[in-house]
């Protein structure tokens, strides 16, 4: 089984200013990349509360948590500072093929994207623009590694190409690895359904991350 959790870094979604887009979009694709369960959007602002969930999801043993948002040039775009001081090691060939992905689906501004990757303790964390386009656009990226590396992170062993490759990438005969954890309940802030509508935070450059402007095509690169 897989958990996964789906965030929206956006100050003015999580004031209830306007609605949450790419939030919805993500917790759909989450589920069609394989996630079993999939929680959220949970809809926060950015800075501290952005490691704060990040690291609840980690206590709460999410394999996977995914933020939209927050991953821009303006002062306010902390979501990867916050990510930094979370994550144990870094996987910088997933934001670095985001951002070749978006460059090639036709937004040059993708390249601006500041968003990490990352492994804390057994989550793999992963910062998405606050776009719809741009989660979509990243999660074409994900959706063919995801299971793989929950996989590894677990402690499974690498595909051979000379084995036909059992459950989850698991070379056929070789000792499956379950997944072991229990059924945690999120975080009690995980739970509580945000006022405000959750809404979606779609940035361009120099737009500040709770700009209600919505590039519904396109990685955005907030």
């Amino acid at each position: 089984m897989i958990r996964a959790l789906a965030v929206t870094v956006s100050n003015r979604a999580a004031a209830g200013v306007y609605e949450d887009r790419s939030g919805p979009v993500l917790v759909e694709l989450l589920r069609e990349a394989g996630c079993d369960i999939v929680d959220g959007p949970l809809v926060i602002p950015d800075g501290d509360a952005v490691e704060q969930v990040l690291r609840d999801s980690v206590t709460a043993e999410y394999d996977i948590a995914v933020t939209t948002g927050g991953t821009g040039l303006t002062p306010g775009d902390l979501t990867p500072e916050m990510t930094r001081r979370v994550i144990d090691r870094e996987i910088p060939g997933i934001p670095e093929a985001l951002r070749a992905a978006g460059a090639s689906a036709g937004v040059p501004s993708a390249i601006l994207s500041r968003g990490l990757a990352g492994v804390a303790s057994r989550t793999l964390i992963v910062n998405l623009p606050g776009s719809s386009g741009g989660v979509r656009d990243g999660m074409k990226v994900l959706r063919p590694i995801l299971v793989h590396a929950v996989d590894q992170i677990r402690g499974g062993d690498h595909p051979r190409s000379d084995v036909p490759a059992g459950p989850q990438g698991s070379p056929a005969g070789a000792p499956g690895h379950p997944d072991h954890r229990e059924a945690h309940h999120a975080p009690a802030a995980m739970h509580q359904h945000t006022a405000h509508p959750e809404s979606r935070h779609d940035s361009s450059p120099g737009v500040p991350d709770d700009s209600a402007a919505d590039v519904s095509r396109g990685s955005g690169i907030a």
